[in-house]
């Protein structure tokens, strides 16, 4: 394989059914698809300009246009969704979930965009341009946050992106909401994680009532200001919080799972003006780790 390539032929086999076609639009027909994602995927991991691709990937400007193109029509989170069904029948999907965010610096060349950064949107809308670009000023300076859902193996749900001073706990409902896995078969996508798991900043009475509601096992400390509001109120202050400790101890696969995003430089830094085209980058990077999944299954 070449040093420019990262997707093996059995991999592509899996996405390549599932990539837009040029029937019924106008224009010019698609170039190669296969090399232009490989395109896109080298100037994720690498970090480069896009007008700097080498020339093996074909023109610069056709390989940013379908990226643009795919990350605002959906196509990468189709893509992802069908990968996501496949790995779930196949029994690759552990439901035991864990939830957290990673604040990512924005290079100049990504804060150069007119709009009020940080003010205007909380979250970020798959398939929209939030008006604030998902970027805010958080104690590194101009950042980024990604808001992520992994499963037990590492292997990421969820990820919608957020401007750098975001808070984590006002994103969970959110998050949860996102979770949703289609079957091959008949029946409803699955939903309902057995359990999930998350640090002291989503210890709130609201998180704790929506994973009850919803019949999942909440594996969340509380924080000690509010053990000792708690015990300040006496008997009205309710019943301290209980959760499972030998299950919390494997929250650490969120962070474990951060820090194989972050092995492409163009997502542990960002460099894209638009949010859409950064958060595609992102799922992209996600489709790559459950590609190399189904085909290491046996």
């Amino acid at each position: 394989m070449s040093r420019y390539a990262v997707l093996t032929d059995a991999q592509w086999e899996l996405i390549e059914p599932l990539m837009p076609t040029s029937e019924g639009r106008r224009g010019r027909r698609f170039r190669d698809h296969r090399a232009v994602v490989e395109g896109i995927v080298y100037r994720y991991r690498t970090g480069i300009a896009w007008r700097d691709l080498p020339e093996c990937f074909g023109p610069w400007q056709t390989v940013w246009k379908r990226h643009r193109r795919f990350s605002g029509d959906g196509t990468w989170d189709k893509i992802l969704t069908a990968l996501l069904a496949q790995a779930d029948a196949a029994g690759l999907v552990d439901w035991e979930v864990s939830v957290d965010s990673t604040i990512n610096r924005a290079h100049q060349h990504a804060t150069n965009c007119r709009g009020t950064q940080g003010e205007l949107s909380n979250y970020m809308k798959p398939g929209e341009e939030p008006p604030d670009h998902a970027i805010g000023r958080s104690r590194d300076g101009l950042s980024t946050k990604i808001h992520h859902v992994c499963d037990g193996n590492m292997r990421p749900l969820v990820m919608v992106l957020g401007p750098g001073q975001g808070g984590d706990s006002p994103m969970f409902e959110h998050l949860m909401n996102s979770v949703r896995v289609p079957r091959l078969g008949p029946g409803r996508a699955r939903t309902t994680p057995v359990r999930a798991l998350a640090d002291k900043a989503y210890s709130s009475r609201a998180n704790r009532a929506l994973l009850r509601r919803r019949g999942i096992q909440a594996v969340i400390p509380e924080r000690s200001d509010q053990i000792a509001n708690r015990k300040r109120r006496g008997s009205k202050g309710g019943r301290p919080v209980t959760y499972d400790e030998e299950a919390y101890k494997r929250r650490n696969v969120v962070e474990r799972s951060f820090n194989v995003f972050k092995q492409w430089r163009a997502l542990a830094t960002r460099y894209d003006k638009l949010a859409l085209t950064y958060r595609g980058g992102v799922v992209l990077r996600a489709i790559t780790i459950w590609l190399k999944a189904l085909r290491d299954t046996p």
